[in-house]
């Protein structure tokens, strides 16, 4: 089995879609501009680090969006998806998923970025396999801002798609995979694919990349 993998944030998408999430939501109005994006700015330079904590993120950026309930939420998605998602797929990036599809390739994104801001976005490009940050419900089917499972970041990824292996019967040895990613948070799962391609790389990944002879795409040039 060929399968192909994407990052989303800064490889499919030109933007981080969690963080536009947020700064969409003091357009709403739902949070305070000025300390939100404050905090914002601070787990976003962790995660450029590698040194983000995702529990602490996840509760802050979904703490807004549980207020509201699900039906006044699922408006500002796909609000936000006319708005701010739409305009930001490129051309570019929807022809390299396409041209992986018509090789018969399974195309799946797997995204650090939870499923409620994702999940819309990966049927926006035409992909129904998702590996998110999956999110803990209430019983009443609502989130919590707790993280289910293993979350899909930087080892995690590894380990979410282990077991989605494991949930077909497969191991790593019957699948001959690709891996397109921006960011050295996903070193461990570049590590795994037999072709890591180095995509819109920041510099650090640029340059590992060049060291180890991978693929360097920058799709949006």
């Amino acid at each position: 089995m060929k399968l192909a993998l994407f990052d989303l944030d800064h490889t499919l998408l030109p933007i981080d879609s969690d963080y536009s999430w947020g700064a969409f939501t003091i357009t709403l109005g739902w949070t305070e501009a000025d300390s939100f994006k404050q905090r914002n700015d601070e787990f976003y330079a962790h995660y450029q680090a590698g040194t983000l904590d995702i529990h602490d993120y996840v509760r802050f950026a979904t703490q807004a969006l549980r207020l509201q309930g699900p039906q006044v939420a699922e408006q500002a998605h796909a609000r936000y998806m006319r708005e701010v998602i739409t305009p930001n797929i490129r051309p570019a990036a929807l022809d390299l998923v396409r041209t992986h599809q018509a090789a018969g390739d399974l195309v799946m994104i797997v995204t650090a970025t939870n499923e409620f801001v994702t999940r819309p976005i990966a049927q926006a490009f035409g992909v129904s396999e998702l590996i998110a940050v999956e999110l803990e419900r209430d019983a009443s089917g609502w989130i919590t801002g707790e993280i289910k499972g293993t979350p899909s970041f930087r080892e995690g990824k590894v380990q979410r798609v282990q077991q989605w292996l494991d949930a077909r019967g497969l191991d790593w040895n019957d699948v001959e995979m690709s891996f397109y990613s921006d960011s050295p948070n996903d070193l461990p799962l570049l590590e795994r694919a037999q072709h890591p391609v180095a995509t819109n790389p920041d510099e650090r990944l640029r340059q590992l990349a060049l060291a180890r002879g991978w693929r360097i795409l920058d799709l949006f040039e």
